[in-house]
């Protein structure tokens, strides 16, 4: 059977939900997938050759999925990402590849790409040291606005905070924010109290979910409610800031302010639709999976 490795965070707990998920649709194609965490792959250069070694893996592969990245120091962030990048050199395709997850997992470069692509996101403001964040921030709040400040590699809404009044600038120290702030005008949404994810594969907008919580962050992993939307604008949009990434599959996250108008929040790279499935009879592993195989070469027989 042809083996497809699976790049993921979550080899002890065999791939995890979606590693599961995405195993099964891969059986049901005539692959079998292989399970296997980045930091346990190593790289030679011997006698002028270069190898990328992957646990398990006896053979080259054509084609891998990424499913996750640990987290690590930044040294080994790039050795982990320096792995996709050799392994496309050497022809396997990378879904998503690699320079589209690093794009997404940086929020200000995804923030500049839509802004240049002419997709509306929110005003967004980056720098590294305190003394340029608080005239920023006092700025905005002498203008009647609420920021937001969130982690550049920051996911699921964890360490991210609402600065609403001057007496809130407490700002975290430079080393709690990894020495970047990235501050972010927060969308007023009136009553339009949700957010929305679409999963866009290959350009096409596959499934659209509304997310509620119960304060004003709307992550699933925080127990966000899911329920299926049909707004057009809302997909259409999600596949304008997929394009403008450049990325093969994608959940796009938006939010519609208190005018009607919808704004691009952030672009997942490596994004989970536990949360999605639930909203769709599509499955979406299968798609993800269909998708990522148009890549891989035909098999004689």
């Amino acid at each position: 059977m042809k083996v497809v490795p699976i790049f993921t965070d979550e080899v002890a707990q065999a791939g995890g939900w979606h590693g599961q998920a995405l195993a099964q649709a891969f059986a049901r194609q005539g692959w079998q997938a292989h399970m296997v965490c980045l930091d346990s792959c190593h790289v030679s250069i011997v006698d002028q050759q270069v190898q990328v070694h992957i646990p398990g893996l006896s053979a080259p592969a054509p084609i891998a999925f990424v499913r996750g990245v640990a987290a690590g120091t930044t040294q080994q962030i790039i050795t982990r990402m320096n792995i996709l990048h050799t392994l496309q050199r050497q022809g396997m395709t990378i879904y998503n590849h690699a320079r589209a997850i690093e794009t997404t997992v940086d929020k200000s470069l995804t923030s500049q790409l839509l802004a240049e692509h002419g997709v509306p996101t929110p005003n967004t403001w980056v720098c590294e040291y305190r003394q340029l964040a608080h005239p920023l921030m006092q700025h905005a709040l002498d203008n009647g606005k609420t920021l937001v400040i969130k982690p550049l590699f920051g996911s699921q809404g964890k360490g991210v905070r609402l600065i609403e009044h001057a007496q809130q600038f407490a700002l975290p120290h430079d080393m709690f924010v990894d020495g970047v702030y990235y501050l972010q005008e927060k969308i007023n949404c009136g009553s339009n109290q949700h957010d929305y994810r679409v999963f866009v594969v290959n350009g096409e907008p596959v499934a659209v979910m509304r997310r509620q919580g119960d304060g004003w962050l709307h992550n699933v992993a925080r127990g966000a409610r899911c329920t299926a939307s049909n707004e057009v604008d809302v997909a259409e949009l999600g596949v304008q800031a997929a394009a403008a990434i450049g990325i093969n599959y994608a959940g796009v996250d938006l939010m519609r302010d208190r005018h009607g108008k919808l704004w691009v929040i952030e672009v997942n790279s490596i994004p989970a639709w536990r949360g999605l499935q639930t909203i769709t009879d599509l499955n979406i592993a299968d798609i993800l999976v269909a998708d990522l195989l148009r890549f891989a070469p035909e098999q004689p027989g």
